[in-house]
C-alpha cells in the first residue's frame, strides 16, 4: 500500500486536517493515510499542549465521526523515546511494515525550513515529501532550492486547496469565548 504520513499536534484535528485527508487519499492517489499525534514539534515554540495521549483518543474520536475517511491514527510517536525525529518515524514504520510504502506529507511552511531537519536527505531521497501550499509560502522556490542541492530529491507539491483554518485560530477563538464547533472535525 502506498500511505501517507502526515504527522501534527493536532491540537485540535479541525475541517483543515480533514480536507487534506480526504484530498490525500481521494485525489492524489494514497491507500491510507497514518494520522501520526506529535509530542511537540521541535521548530514551534513550546507552548502548554495538552498530553499527547490526549490529544491522540482526540483524534481516534475525531476519525472515529469520519468512517468514510482512508485514515489511522497513529500514536507511534507518543512511545518513542526522545527525540521524535521523523526519520526515527518513518524507519519504525517501514520496519514494521516492509511491503508498504510510505512518503511524508508537510506543509509549504515546513518545505522552507526542511534543511534543518535532521536527516532531511534521508526523508527526500528514501521517502519523499508531499507538499500542501500554505499562505505566504512560494513551494516552487523552495523546490527548486532542495533539488539544487541534490536532484533526486522526491518532492512533489500538491495541486490541492489552500486550507484557511488553522489549529492556532480554533484555540484563539474558544479561548475567545466564540463558538468554533463548525471547524472541528
Amino acid at each position: 500500500m502506498n500511505i501517507a504520513v502526515y504527522s501534527g499536534s493536532f491540537n485540535p484535528l479541525h475541517k483543515g486536517h480533514e480536507a487534506i485527508i480526504r484530498f490525500l487519499t481521494q485525489e492524489a492517489g494514497f491507500d491510507k493515510v497514518y494520522l501520526v499525534v506529535t509530542p511537540q514539534n521541535p521548530f514551534k515554540q513550546h507552548h502548554s499542549l495538552p498530553a499527547g495521549e490526549a490529544r491522540f483518543e482526540a483524534a481516534v474520536a475525531a476519525v472515529k465521526r469520519h468512517p468514510d475517511l482512508n485514515v489511522q491514527v497513529e500514536d507511534i510517536e507518543l512511545r518513542m523515546t526522545p527525540p521524535q525525529y521523523t526519520i526515527r518515524t518513518l524507519d519504525t514504520l517501514r520496519e514494521r511494515e516492509p511491503e508498504n510504502d510510505f512518503t511524508l506529507v508537510i506543509g509549504a511552511d515546513n518545505l522552507a525550513s526542511f534543511a534543518g531537519w535532521r536527516f532531511h536527505e534521508r526523508i527526500l531521497r528514501e521517502y519523499g515529501v508531499v507538499v500542501f501550499p500554505r499562505k505566504g509560502y512560494h513551494r516552487g522556490h523552495d523546490r527548486a532550492r532542495l533539488l539544487r542541492e541534490d536532484p533526486s530529491y522526491r518532492i512533489h507539491l500538491l495541486k490541492a486547496p489552500l486550507v484557511t483554518i488553522s489549529s492556532t485560530q480554533i484555540r484563539e477563538g474558544l479561548a475567545a469565548g466564540r463558538d468554533m464547533s463548525r471547524w472541528l472535525m
